[in-house]
């Protein structure tokens, strides 16, 4: 099924550009942002978005910083760069296109997918 993993990539890269547009976060709340935003009908992975923010960083869209929480502990951040703003932009008008040319098809032929 490549087609729903690259699906999934192009969603998870979406949707972590997004959170990181409103603020700098680490990968745990991103995850949970998902999850908690999506009524739980979204669940992606740490090791899914760990791939999309090394990806992302590697394309200098995401930049990473470390700052310690605790007395020992260290939580890595990501912070969007302008690279990934204008990316960002980008994908989220190909997506819209996407979902309404697939809700003008379902509709021109009269009904939903599962019909």
């Amino acid at each position: 099924m490549a087609y729903k993993n690259n699906l999934l990539t192009g969603i998870t890269d979406l949707l972590v550009l997004s959170i990181l547009a409103k603020k700098d976060s680490y990968v745990y709340e991103i995850t949970k942002t998902i999850s908690k935003n999506s009524n739980g009908m979204l669940s992606i992975s740490h090791n899914t978005v760990y791939a999309a923010t090394y990806k992302l960083e590697e394309a200098n869209m995401v930049s990473e910083y470390s700052k310690l929480v605790g007395k020992k502990r260290t939580r890595i951040y990501y912070h969007l760069e302008p690279n990934g703003r204008a990316h960002l932009e980008k994908i989220s008008e190909d997506y819209s296109k996407l979902i309404e040319g697939v809700k003008n098809i379902l509709e021109s032929l009269g009904g939903d997918a599962n019909d």
